[in-house]
């Protein structure tokens, strides 16, 4: 399937999907807290969401039971919120969510600290949201998709992290998934020359330790294999012209 080149008035739909999802998360950010279930996070998140007048991009897609991937500690992404996993005092917690504006798709994650978190917890959170600025170094129209993979596994392998291979980013747009999938780590071909007018949702999942996961028996929720934290970042991105725009960020 080629890959979607958007119209202006498209680029306008996702900006304003960009901007409410940016809000979501800004709120749900600020109401994490000890004691909170993963369930009140996303009863939160889908309430928010659709008083935006959107509907949650992740809701019952392939199956998905809920609006808001709300993954713990080890779980690297698709953790499945739950009444009975309560948030502790050090936890990590990474939020995945988007939202669906007039038929257009936002996508978004970000990767918060519970109270107050170990130094180790809070620089892999650090790191993995720079891995994501580092990335979009290179999402500038002209240059190649592998480009901006290559800087981001760069980047954290340079403090010893582990870059997850069995999952990736992508495109977005009138479908959550779209071509291209988008690795976080270097590719034998180039990959597609980047155009102005291509929206991607480019986001690093990174491990303290060694880049191997598996599947839980949920079939959803995917954890580190050797137990060690993951953080997950996330924003929809524009090519432009010039300096991509970040249409997930408020």
């Amino acid at each position: 399937m080629p890959v979607s080149i958007k119209s202006a008035r498209e680029i306008e739909l996702m900006r304003e999907a960009g901007r409410i999802l940016a809000n979501v998360h800004k709120q749900l950010g600020e109401a994490l807290k000890p004691g909170m279930s993963t369930m009140d996070i996303d009863r939160m998140g889908e309430k928010l969401i659709r008083g935006y007048g959107c509907i949650p991009s992740f809701k019952n897609y392939n199956g998905y039971p809920a609006s808001i991937c709300v993954s713990v500690n080890d779980e690297v992404v698709h953790g499945i919120p739950n009444r009975h996993h309560i948030l502790r005092e050090g936890d990590i917690v990474s939020l995945d969510a988007g939202v669906i504006y007039h038929g257009y798709h936002s996508d978004a994650a970000r990767t918060h600290a519970v109270g107050t978190v170990s130094p180790q917890a809070q620089k892999l959170i650090q790191v993995t949201r720079e891995c994501f600025f580092e990335g979009i170094k290179y999402a500038r129209s002209g240059n190649h998709l592998n480009d901006i993979s290559s800087a981001i596994q760069k980047y954290a392998e340079s403090f010893g992290y582990g870059v997850v291979r069995d999952l990736v980013g992508h495109g977005i747009g009138t479908h959550l998934h779209e071509d291209p999938e988008v690795p976080n780590f270097a590719q034998d071909k180039k990959g597609i020359r980047l155009r102005p007018g291509m929206t991607l949702a480019i986001e690093p999942m990174i491990n303290a330790g060694r880049a191997d996961v598996v599947w839980m028996d949920d079939d959803w929720t995917v954890v580190t294999d050797d137990g060690t934290l993951s953080a997950h970042y996330e924003n929809t991105i524009l090519i432009t012209e010039g300096d991509p725009e970040i249409l997930s960020l408020p």
